[in-house]
């Protein structure tokens, strides 16, 4: 058992990040504990250009900048764990690991971030990794001279498929509705790439191949009519879901499994505090995973001064 910690954060996405160098260059003993790589979504965008006073950056880039930072101030990290249980009753919580390491805080801000969320169609599960990808930076390489489908009609999604042109000969977006979601920017940019096709009003409806993935099926909405379309690889951008399966019970989430926080990041739970793609709210970006770490911090700082 190490000694009991002012700050423990969970994640190290933006928000994390954010509120590490805020609770540690404040002079509290901060932990941040997480469970994949330093980064959260940042590591898996090919390029963040909407940062302010930061010229266009590689996602990753941007998030390695943000964990020296927070180490120069004193901020401790452990990456590559995997969390228990908590224990968030009484005064000081504690966090169990499954290695059966456990950690100690007066305070704790829960930043565990979201994950690209499924279309749950036939052979999905089938050729995940076999054609199927939710990473156009991870995996748009491997699909050099090659056709791909691009699922979605989010920022996310025209900003990928834009990318995936720098790989692919051919990009084909297929969205659900008659118009986009995305910032007309992005919308404007990706109508004016010659590389980029469009099937609107439609969904996929199953995956098929041979060991990897061949063709796609799409259901056109208005019309119901089905038809297979040959491809390379398929890029699924339709939002994220909250990683708070193991909150359930411990703290209030909403009928999204978000958690519910005040203006000032207050979970239901004295001395628990959460931000960034956890959390319910309208837009998720980095800057809005940033401010809200930010508050989740200062908020924690106060309460303990209190």
């Amino acid at each position: 058992m190490e000694d009991v910690f002012d700050v423990m954060v969970i994640g190290a996405g933006a928000a994390g990040l954010t509120a590490g160098i805020y609770a540690s260059r404040a002079k509290l003993s901060t932990l941040i504990l997480n469970e994949g790589a330093v980064g959260g979504q940042m590591v898996l965008t090919e390029e963040i250009a909407n940062y302010p006073g930061v010229p266009a950056t590689k996602g990753y880039m941007l998030a390695n900048t943000m964990k020296q930072q927070a180490k120069s101030f004193g901020c401790k990290i452990k990456s590559n764990i995997k969390i228990a249980r908590y224990q968030f009753e009484g005064k000081v919580k504690t966090v169990e690991l499954e290695d059966g390491r456990s950690f100690r805080a007066k305070t704790v801000i829960l930043t565990p971030g979201g994950r690209p969320r499924s279309l749950n169609v036939e052979g999905e599960e089938q050729f995940k990794g076999k054609g199927i990808s939710y990473c156009a930076t991870c995996d748009g390489d491997f699909f050099t001279g090659k056709e791909v489908v691009v699922v979605g009609g989010g920022n996310s999604a025209l900003e990928e498929a834009i990318a995936l042109t720098q790989y692919a000969t051919k990009v084909t977006i297929v969205h659900q509705f008659d118009h986009f979601q995305a910032f007309k920017h992005a919308v404007e940019e990706a109508q004016g790439n010659p590389k980029i096709n469009f099937i609107m009003e439609s969904e996929l409806r199953g995956f098929s191949g041979n060991g990897v993935l061949q063709k796609v099926e799409i259901e056109h909405l208005p019309t119901g009519k089905r038809s297979e379309l040959k491809t390379d690889g398929t890029f699924i951008f339709v939002g994220y879901q909250p990683n708070t399966e193991n909150l359930k019970g411990l703290i209030q989430l909403n009928e999204r499994n978000e958690i519910a926080v005040d203006t000032a990041m207050k979970t239901n739970v004295d001395g628990i505090f959460a931000a960034g793609d956890c959390i319910a709210k309208r837009y998720r970006q980095v800057t809005t995973a940033v401010a809200e770490g930010t508050v989740a911090a200062l908020s924690a700082a106060e309460y303990l001064r209190n």
